[in-house]
C-alpha cells in the first residue's frame, strides 16, 4: 500500500478518523467520475469551476479553448488542486445536528504545465472524452490542426492528495436513540438514461456500441 505522504497542504484535520492517503484508493475516486472542481483566483476573487477530466498514471489532464482565463491562470501558478467528490446517500438522523451524508471526496493538489505536441495533446484529449464514455474518441472524425491550434490542455502531476470517505449510518446522541423518529440512509446513485439520437442524424446510422454498453452499465 503506497500512501501520499502527509503535510499541511494535504492533511486532513476535521473528520480526520475517515481521511484516506492511500494512492490506489484515491485513484478509484478519481476514477469514478469525470468531473472535478478546479480552483483558482481571477482579479483576487477565488472562483472553483467544474471541469471534464481525465487520469493517466499520476497526470490530470483538463482542456478548453486558448482564452480560457481559468487555464491561463492555473499556468501562472505553482501548485494548483482540483476536487472530485461523489454523492452516495443522504444520512438521516434523529436529530437535525446529526444529519450528514455519505461521499467520497479527493483533494489533489500538483503542478500545472502546458502540453505544446500535437501528439500528446491527441493522447491527453482521448484520455478526456474517454473517461466520460469509454470509446468514444475511435469513433469520432480526427481532430484537424486548426482545432487543435485553439485547444489549450494542462497536465497537471498528482504531487500529492488526500481524501475523505463516510459510508455509515446516523450517528446520534446516545440518549436520542430510543425516540420515536425514523433514522437511516437514503441512498444517492447517478444513472444514465436512454440515449436520444441526434434528430440531424440519417437514418442508417444506429447507436454505437460503446454508447449502447454504458448505458446497459449504467442505467
Amino acid at each position: 500500500m503506497k500512501e501520499y505522504s502527509k503535510s499541511k497542504l494535504n492533511r486532513v484535520k476535521r473528520g480526520a478518523n475517515r481521511a484516506v492517503y492511500d494512492q490506489e484508493e484515491i485513484n478509484k475516486i478519481i476514477d469514478a467520475g469525470f468531473l472535478g472542481y478546479v480552483s483558482y483566483t481571477y482579479d483576487g476573487v477565488p472562483i472553483s469551476i467544474p471541469m471534464a477530466y481525465g487520469r493517466i498514471g499520476d497526470k490530470i489532464y483538463l482542456h478548453g479553448s486558448n482564452g480560457n482565463r481559468m487555464l491561463q491562470s492555473l499556468l501562472s501558478l505553482e501548485t494548483v488542486s482540483i476536487t472530485i467528490t461523489h454523492l452516495d446517500g443522504l444520512v438521516l438522523a434523529r436529530s437535525g445536528f446529526h444529519h450528514s451524508v455519505n461521499y467520497r471526496s479527493a483533494t489533489i493538489f500538483g503542478t500545472p504545465k502546458k502540453i505544446e505536441d500535437d501528439k500528446q495533446k491527441e493522447i491527453a484529449l482521448k484520455c478526456v472524452l474517454d473517461y466520460m464514455i469509454p470509446g468514444r474518441w475511435d469513433s469520432l472524425r480526427e481532430m484537424n490542426q486548426k482545432e487543435l491550434n485553439q485547444t489549450l490542455v494542462i497536465e497537471i502531476s498528482i504531487d500529492t492528495a488526500s481524501a475523505k470517505v463516510r459510508n455509515v449510518g446516523a450517528i446520534d446522541e446516545p440518549e436520542d436513540e430510543t425516540l420515536p423518529i425514523w433514522a437511516g440512509i437514503v441512498p444517492i446513485v447517478q444513472k444514465a438514461e436512454a440515449p436520444i439520437s441526434d434528430e440531424k442524424l440519417a437514418q442508417n446510422i444506429t447507436i454505437p456500441t460503446h454508447v449502447t454498453e454504458y448505458y446497459e452499465k449504467h442505467k
